[in-house]
């Protein structure tokens, strides 16, 4: 007498066998499937640091585009650039390159 005292006290949806499939179901695709939600947040994480790496290059570029522009319109400039940067000289010009002591530590 104990068992369908308890049956019918219980809602009518938990007996049903939909109800367990639907719940299965959306278990299955929360957790064990291959794109479950730690997969979506993860996926979610690296599109966030994609588009701030994209956004630093885009920054980035106009930088370079900018700093070209000036290099390329004056002379002096670019004779300036080449020599800092890339150690350039005159054929007439010796050039010394000063590189301070590393101590031992």
């Amino acid at each position: 007498m104990a068992i369908p005292n308890v049956l019918t006290r219980t809602p009518g949806f938990l007996r049903s066998f939909y109800f367990y499939a639907g719940l299965s179901f959306l278990v299955w695709m929360l957790v064990f499937d291959a794109n479950d939600f730690v997969k979506q947040y993860d996926m979610y994480a690296k599109l966030q640091e994609l588009q701030a790496e994209r956004t630093y290059y885009l920054d980035n570029i106009e930088m370079v585009k900018k700093e070209r522009a000036e290099l390329l319109s004056s002379p002096e400039l670019l004779e300036k650039f080449a020599r800092e940067k890339y150690i350039m000289k005159r054929p007439s010009e010796d050039v010394f390159i000063l590189v301070p002591n590393q101590e031992a530590n």
